[in-house]
Parts: C-alpha cells; sequence; structure tokens
C-alpha cells in the first residue's frame, strides 16, 4: 500500500510538472495553455510514452479540479454587465445553442445514424463557448470594452448556463434515467430549485464566513470554509440527479461581485471580501484545474483509434463543420450591427476550450462516448480552441486595415 502512495506522488509531480511545461510552451505561441495541459497528457498516457494512467485516485483529484473549474466560471460571471448589454447577448446566446445544437444533432443522428443519447451529447458538446479564452484574446488585442466584446462576453455566461442546464438533462438521461418529456420536466425542476435555493444558501454561508474570518485569527480560514462549502453543493447537485460540478458553479455565482439576482440581493457581498475570495482560491483552482485537463489527454488512447477509418474522418470533419458554421451565425443573427460586427462576434463564440472539454469527459465518463467518439470529439475541440485566436487577430487585422483605407 506504502509503495502504491509513494507510485501515486510520483504520477502526481510528473502531471503538474509536464502541465506546467507544455502549459507555458504552447502560451509563448499564443495557443491557449489549457491544450498544453490537454497534449501533456497524451504524451506521458497510454498514447505515447505511457508512463502513467489514469486512476481512481488521479480521476478524485480530476474531479475536484472540474468542479473548482466551474467554480471560477461562476465567480467570474458578471451578473450586473450581463443584464446592462440589453438582448443582443441574450440573441447570439440564444443563436449559438440551437443553431450548432442542431447542425450537430442532424450530422450526428441523420448522417452518421448515432444513438440518440450519442447525438444529444455530441450537439450539446457543440453548444459550449470558452470564456476564458474569448477574454484572454479580445484582452491581448485590447478589445475588451468594444462594443462586441461586451455582446460576447454576456452570450458566453448565457450559454454557460444553458450548457450546464444541458448537461445536467444528458447526465440524468445516461444514468438511466430515460428520455422523456416527464423526465426532462423533472431535472428542469430539480435544476431550477437547486439554482435558486443553493445561492440563497451559499450567500448566507459565505456572509457568516466573512462575519468569522474578520474576527478569526486562524491562518488559512477562508480559504478552507469556501472549499468545504463547495464541494458541500457539489454534493447537494450530485444528490438531486445533477452533475457535481453544477455545485461549483453555483457557489461561484452566489459569491461573485456582481450577483445580483432577487434571491442574492438581501445580503450582498462587499468588493473588498469578494476580492479576497478570488485572491485566495485562485492558487487552489490553478493547482487543480490542470489535473483534469491532463486528465482528459490520460484518457485519450489515440494509439488504438483505427486512424485509417473514413467514418471517423468524415465523422471529425462533419462534426468541426457543424461547430464553426454553428456559431458564426449566432453573430449575423444581429440585424442592425455592421457586418465586421457580426463577423467579430461570430468568430468569438467558436472555441469551445474548457467547457467543450468537460462535456466531453462526461459523455465518457458516463459510457456515451467510446474511445473513437471521444477522440472525434476532442479532435473538434482542440482545433476550435488552437486556431479561433489566430484567426481572431487576423480578422481583427483586417479590419483595420480596410478601416485605414476607407480613411485615406
Amino acid at each position: 500500500m506504502t509503495m502504491l502512495i509513494h507510485n501515486f506522488f510520483l504520477q502526481l509531480v510528473i502531471i503538474l510538472f509536464m502541465a506546467r511545461v507544455l502549459g507555458e510552451f504552447f502560451a509563448r505561441f499564443n495557443i491557449p495553455s489549457v491544450i498544453g495541459e490537454l497534449f501533456a497528457g497524451v504524451l506521458i498516457g497510454p498514447s505515447l510514452f505511457n508512463l502513467i494512467e489514469p486512476n481512481e485516485m488521479i480521476k478524485l483529484l480530476a474531479e475536484i479540479g472540474i468542479i473548482l473549474l466551474l467554480f471560477e466560471v461562476g465567480l467570474e460571471t458578471d451578473m450586473g454587465r450581463l443584464a446592462k448589454t440589453g438582448s443582443k447577448p441574450f440573441i447570439v446566446a440564444v443563436g449559438g445553442v440551437i443553431i450548432p445544437f442542431t447542425l450537430g444533432f442532424l450530422v450526428s443522428y441523420q448522417l452518421f445514424d448515432l444513438s440518440l443519447l450519442v447525438s444529444l451529447f455530441i450537439a450539446s458538446t457543440l453548444t459550449a463557448t470558452s470564456i476564458g479564452i474569448t477574454i484572454r484574446v479580445l484582452t491581448d488585442l485590447k478589445k475588451q470594452s468594444s462594443d462586441e466584446a461586451q455582446i460576447v462576453l454576456g452570450a458566453a455566461v448565457i450559454d454557460d448556463i444553458i450548457g450546464i442546464i444541458l448537461l445536467s438533462i444528458l447526465y440524468e438521461f445516461s444514468q438511466g434515467g430515460g428520455i422523456s418529456f416527464i423526465n426532462i420536466g423533472k431535472v428542469l425542476v430539480f435544476i431550477c430549485l437547486f439554482l435558486i435555493l443553493a445561492p440563497i444558501a451559499a450567500k448566507f454561508i459565505s456572509n457568516v464566513i466573512k462575519h468569522y474570518e474578520e474576527k478569526s485569527e486562524i491562518p488559512g480560514l477562508l480559504p478552507t470554509t469556501i472549499v468545504s462549502l463547495i464541494l458541500l453543493f457539489a454534493w447537494l447537485a450530485h444528490q438531486m440527479g445533477a452533475p457535481a460540478l453544477l455545485g461549483g458553479f453555483a457557489a461561484g455565482l452566489a459569491l461573485s461581485r456582481q450577483f445580483f439576482l432577487p434571491w442574492g440581493t438581501y445580503s450582498p457581498l462587499n468588493e473588498e471580501f469578494s476580492h479576497k475570495v478570488e485572491t485566495q482560491m485562485k492558487p487552489i483552482v490553478h493547482l487543480f484545474t490542470p489535473l483534469f485537463f491532463v486528465t482528459i489527454g490520460l484518457s485519450l488512447n489515440l494509439s488504438e483509434i483505427n486512424w485509417g477509418s473514413t467514418f471517423i474522418w468524415l465523422l471529425s470533419i462533419s462534426i468541426l463543420i457543424a461547430a464553426i458554421v454553428g456559431k458564426l451565425s449566432s453573430g449575423f443573427l444581429l440585424f442592425k450591427e455592421s457586418k465586421w460586427i457580426k463577423w467579430a462576434v461570430g468568430i468569438a463564440m467558436v472555441p469551445r476550450g474548457e467547457v467543450g472539454l468537460i462535456f466531453a469527459e462526461v459523455g465518457k465518463d458516463s459510457k456515451v462516448f467510446d474511445n473513437d467518439l471521444y477522440a472525434s470529439m476532442i479532435i473538434v475541440i482542440a482545433i476550435t480552441t488552437v486556431f479561433t485566436p489566430f484567426f481572431m487577430r487576423f480578422f481583427y487585422n483586417l479590419q483595420a486595415q480596410a478601416e485605414n483605407e476607407v480613411k485615406s
């Protein structure tokens, strides 16, 4: 037993080291670090060097990583800004969910004759938008305050919320709940109750934490209690038939600076405490989330995939086209905006990033995706994540040239 634990320590060292090195390496080439972490898993896993195989202890830490990742998404959700942007983000978000979902479902179910549940999982994976990658690129280009940036950020937040609800419904189906309107209604009721009640409880508990944290001399009280709160809500979410990550999202939403929904306004947190939560939680989040992305790479056994199969290549290319066209189209629903804003919004909505990877991983863990389908989804997510930042930079350079030509 002691030997097994010591082996696990070594595995953890390798995972964290490779995640950091490859994440940093990819970031230097303006490729999101998450892709480097994913590639680290492929490199040290069964696909290439076979140094580490995913085991229960690694999967447990990865599960904590995904819960903390969704906590961070909730924490960074600015509900105040979302309300001020009007209906445009909502239009883009709804279009950015319905169009890729429909295209993904038609490709999977009609064109490739995959099962209903598999097709729904593929379609739902395509609805995701990576708000983190989009924000990073827009900030690098100094476009974070532009009109299109506000629309995209608002739409990405709504996308995340809709995506998590979709994921919760599909998770219930994959656990044997069956696909029916009664089950959909039941899951939706549970999710809505949880998303209403959990932030109330989290907001109340966080105020208690704030009160004692100000008086306590115990070091590390705040991060310890916040992590306990996140794990408690993850457990409650699971008990209600939703994925545990929904609990992390609800806790983050309640602790965000701009959480103003009716059930949260009665007990607002001050700016200083919210900043303290962010500052002290980020190192913990950044420790665990790479474990999740590396584990995805570990779970992906490329050596078992039949790369000579026409089916895999056709499926991957078809899903990729559906993924890109679906999100690009959402920008063109802004009928009154200029063509530049339409294109900017559409391109910025394309990357799936960490959110898409969460969908794919839940699909594999639920035995919905086999290794080939899982690989196809990872390939699609990786391509949309890696190439979108380059397309965004190219687009804004093109726009700048066009504007300069008009001025001259």
